[in-house]
Protein backbone atom coordinates (compact mmCIF):
# COMPACT_ATOMS: atom_id res chain seq x y z
CA UNK A 1 0.00 0.00 0.00
CA UNK A 2 1.14 3.78 -0.32
CA UNK A 3 3.12 5.25 2.34
CA UNK A 4 0.80 5.91 4.84
CA UNK A 5 0.22 9.93 5.76
CA UNK A 6 -1.70 11.55 8.56
CA UNK A 7 -4.35 12.40 7.57
CA UNK A 8 -8.34 12.35 8.43
CA UNK A 9 -10.95 9.62 8.01
CA UNK A 10 -11.86 8.50 4.12
CA UNK A 11 -13.07 5.81 2.06
CA UNK A 12 -11.95 2.38 1.96
CA UNK A 13 -8.70 1.95 -0.23
CA UNK A 14 -8.78 0.00 -3.91
CA UNK A 15 -5.98 -2.41 -5.23
CA UNK A 16 -4.65 -0.83 -8.26
CA UNK A 17 -2.03 -1.52 -10.51
CA UNK A 18 -0.94 -0.08 -14.18
CA UNK A 19 -0.97 -2.36 -17.08
CA UNK A 20 -0.51 -3.15 -21.28
CA UNK A 21 -3.67 -4.94 -22.79
CA UNK A 22 -3.14 -7.41 -25.57
CA UNK A 23 -4.91 -8.07 -28.36
CA UNK A 24 -8.49 -10.17 -28.11
CA UNK A 25 -7.09 -12.13 -31.15
CA UNK A 26 -3.65 -12.44 -29.58
CA UNK A 27 -5.56 -14.01 -26.24
CA UNK A 28 -7.72 -16.45 -28.08
CA UNK A 29 -4.58 -17.81 -29.87
CA UNK A 30 -2.32 -18.10 -26.37
CA UNK A 31 -5.31 -20.06 -24.43
CA UNK A 32 -5.55 -22.38 -27.32
CA UNK A 33 -1.75 -22.76 -27.72
CA UNK A 34 -1.38 -23.33 -23.33
CA UNK A 35 -4.24 -26.02 -23.54
CA UNK A 36 -2.48 -28.93 -23.94
CA UNK A 37 -0.87 -27.88 -20.89
CA UNK A 38 -4.21 -27.35 -18.69
CA UNK A 39 -4.53 -30.56 -17.01
CA UNK A 40 -0.43 -31.55 -16.84
CA UNK A 41 -0.15 -29.38 -14.16
CA UNK A 42 -1.60 -30.88 -11.17
CA UNK A 43 -3.39 -27.83 -8.49
CA UNK A 44 -2.83 -25.08 -10.82
CA UNK A 45 -4.79 -22.13 -10.52
CA UNK A 46 -5.33 -20.89 -14.25
CA UNK A 47 -6.21 -17.10 -14.30
CA UNK A 48 -8.82 -16.24 -17.23
CA UNK A 49 -7.81 -15.05 -20.68
CA UNK A 50 -10.12 -12.15 -20.16
CA UNK A 51 -7.37 -11.08 -17.12
CA UNK A 52 -4.30 -11.64 -19.15
CA UNK A 53 -2.51 -7.99 -19.88
CA UNK A 54 1.63 -7.14 -18.59
CA UNK A 55 1.43 -5.30 -15.40
CA UNK A 56 4.06 -2.50 -15.63
CA UNK A 57 3.63 -1.93 -11.71
CA UNK A 58 1.17 -3.12 -9.03
CA UNK A 59 0.34 -0.24 -6.69
CA UNK A 60 -1.58 -2.23 -4.10
CA UNK A 61 -4.30 -1.26 -1.68
CA UNK A 62 -4.19 2.75 -2.27
CA UNK A 63 -6.18 5.46 -1.12
CA UNK A 64 -8.48 7.09 -3.37
CA UNK A 65 -7.47 10.20 -2.53
CA UNK A 66 -4.32 9.00 -4.35
CA UNK A 67 -6.04 8.27 -7.45
CA UNK A 68 -5.24 11.87 -9.16
CA UNK A 69 -1.41 11.59 -8.32
CA UNK A 70 -1.79 8.31 -10.17
CA UNK A 71 -3.48 9.02 -12.76
CA UNK A 72 -1.09 12.08 -13.58
CA UNK A 73 1.82 9.74 -13.40
CA UNK A 74 0.25 7.31 -16.14
CA UNK A 75 -0.67 10.04 -18.23
CA UNK A 76 2.86 11.75 -18.06
CA UNK A 77 4.92 8.03 -18.63
CA UNK A 78 2.39 7.88 -21.48
CA UNK A 79 2.85 10.96 -22.80
CA UNK A 80 6.93 10.54 -22.87
CA UNK A 81 6.52 7.13 -24.79
CA UNK A 82 6.13 6.16 -28.64
CA UNK A 83 4.19 2.97 -29.84
CA UNK A 84 6.01 0.58 -29.71
CA UNK A 85 5.67 -3.31 -31.39
CA UNK A 86 5.99 -6.98 -29.76
CA UNK A 87 4.30 -10.18 -29.61
CA UNK A 88 4.20 -13.04 -27.18
CA UNK A 89 7.10 -15.13 -27.49
CA UNK A 90 7.54 -18.34 -25.48
CA UNK A 91 6.40 -20.26 -21.80
CA UNK A 92 8.18 -19.76 -18.89
CA UNK A 93 8.05 -19.93 -15.47
CA UNK A 94 8.55 -17.77 -12.19
CA UNK A 95 11.34 -18.46 -10.21
CA UNK A 96 12.94 -21.43 -11.34
CA UNK A 97 11.63 -24.79 -12.77
CA UNK A 98 12.38 -26.63 -10.08
CA UNK A 99 10.26 -24.22 -7.27
CA UNK A 100 7.53 -22.73 -10.33
CA UNK A 101 5.35 -20.52 -8.23
CA UNK A 102 3.97 -18.69 -12.12
CA UNK A 103 3.52 -19.94 -14.86
CA UNK A 104 3.55 -16.91 -17.54
CA UNK A 105 3.77 -16.31 -21.50
CA UNK A 106 6.31 -13.95 -22.18
CA UNK A 107 6.71 -10.98 -24.56
CA UNK A 108 9.25 -9.94 -26.88
CA UNK A 109 10.95 -6.22 -26.02
CA UNK A 110 14.16 -6.07 -27.69
CA UNK A 111 14.82 -2.31 -27.04
CA UNK A 112 13.17 -2.89 -23.56
CA UNK A 113 10.85 -0.80 -23.68
CA UNK A 114 8.12 -2.37 -21.31
CA UNK A 115 11.05 -2.56 -18.75
CA UNK A 116 11.57 1.82 -19.76
CA UNK A 117 8.04 2.14 -18.76
CA UNK A 118 7.94 0.44 -15.74
CA UNK A 119 11.25 2.19 -14.35
CA UNK A 120 9.66 5.29 -15.56
CA UNK A 121 6.34 4.89 -13.45
CA UNK A 122 8.40 3.66 -10.46
CA UNK A 123 10.27 6.93 -10.60
CA UNK A 124 7.14 9.23 -11.12
CA UNK A 125 5.64 7.29 -8.12
CA UNK A 126 7.96 7.26 -5.96
CA UNK A 127 6.87 9.04 -3.25
CA UNK A 128 3.96 6.95 -2.58
CA UNK A 129 4.72 3.67 -4.04
CA UNK A 130 8.01 1.61 -3.50
CA UNK A 131 10.12 0.73 -6.62
CA UNK A 132 10.27 -2.85 -7.74
CA UNK A 133 13.60 -3.92 -6.82
CA UNK A 134 13.54 -6.96 -9.13
CA UNK A 135 14.42 -7.13 -13.12
CA UNK A 136 11.24 -6.34 -15.05
CA UNK A 137 10.25 -9.10 -17.57
CA UNK A 138 7.27 -8.73 -20.03
CA UNK A 139 4.80 -11.62 -19.44
CA UNK A 140 1.23 -12.40 -19.08
CA UNK A 141 0.47 -14.74 -15.72
CA UNK A 142 -1.22 -17.60 -17.21
CA UNK A 143 -1.50 -19.95 -13.83
CA UNK A 144 -0.56 -19.78 -10.12
CA UNK A 145 1.01 -22.80 -8.06
CA UNK A 146 1.04 -23.04 -4.80
CA UNK A 147 3.14 -25.00 -2.51
CA UNK A 148 4.95 -23.93 -5.68
CA UNK A 149 6.04 -27.31 -7.90
CA UNK A 150 8.96 -28.97 -10.02
CA UNK A 151 7.29 -27.90 -13.68
CA UNK A 152 9.74 -30.65 -15.02
CA UNK A 153 7.83 -33.44 -13.42
CA UNK A 154 4.60 -32.39 -14.97
CA UNK A 155 5.00 -30.76 -18.03
CA UNK A 156 8.97 -31.24 -19.16
CA UNK A 157 7.90 -29.39 -22.61
CA UNK A 158 6.26 -26.43 -21.08
CA UNK A 159 9.47 -24.01 -20.44
CA UNK A 160 10.60 -22.41 -23.70
CA UNK A 161 7.77 -23.94 -25.96
CA UNK A 162 6.71 -21.61 -28.72
CA UNK A 163 3.22 -19.68 -28.18
CA UNK A 164 4.75 -17.21 -30.66
CA UNK A 165 2.08 -14.30 -31.73
CA UNK A 166 1.53 -11.80 -34.64
CA UNK A 167 3.26 -8.51 -34.02
CA UNK A 168 0.81 -5.76 -32.20
CA UNK A 169 1.23 -2.55 -31.83
CA UNK A 170 1.50 -1.31 -27.59
CA UNK A 171 -0.41 1.64 -27.60
CA UNK A 172 -1.28 2.90 -24.42
CA UNK A 173 -0.79 2.42 -20.83
CA UNK A 174 -3.83 1.18 -18.93
CA UNK A 175 -4.41 2.11 -14.85
CA UNK A 176 -6.66 -0.63 -13.54
CA UNK A 177 -8.89 -1.78 -10.51
CA UNK A 178 -8.64 -4.85 -9.48
CA UNK A 179 -11.90 -6.23 -7.06
CA UNK A 180 -11.43 -9.56 -6.05
CA UNK A 181 -13.84 -12.29 -5.06
CA UNK A 182 -14.31 -16.57 -4.88
CA UNK A 183 -15.04 -16.47 -8.48
CA UNK A 184 -11.66 -14.67 -9.27
CA UNK A 185 -10.53 -10.72 -9.64
CA UNK A 186 -12.61 -8.23 -12.43
CA UNK A 187 -10.78 -5.25 -13.81
CA UNK A 188 -12.17 -2.35 -14.08
CA UNK A 189 -10.42 0.69 -16.58
CA UNK A 190 -10.03 3.88 -14.57
CA UNK A 191 -7.60 5.41 -17.54
CA UNK A 192 -6.42 4.72 -20.62
CA UNK A 193 -3.37 6.94 -21.84
CA UNK A 194 -2.47 6.76 -25.64
CA UNK A 195 1.36 6.68 -25.62
CA UNK A 196 2.19 9.84 -27.72
CA UNK A 197 5.54 10.59 -27.65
Amino acid sequence: MARERAAGPETKPIRLFIAVDVPDAVKTRLAGDVARFRDQVPQARWTRSDGWHVTLKFLGMTWPRLVGMVSAAVTAAATKAKVFPSAVTELGVFPSPGRARVIWAGLSDPTERFAALAGRLDELLAEEFDAEQRPFTPHLTLARLNPPRDIREFAPDLVGASVASEPFEVDRLVLYQSRLSPKGATYQPLLQAPLSG
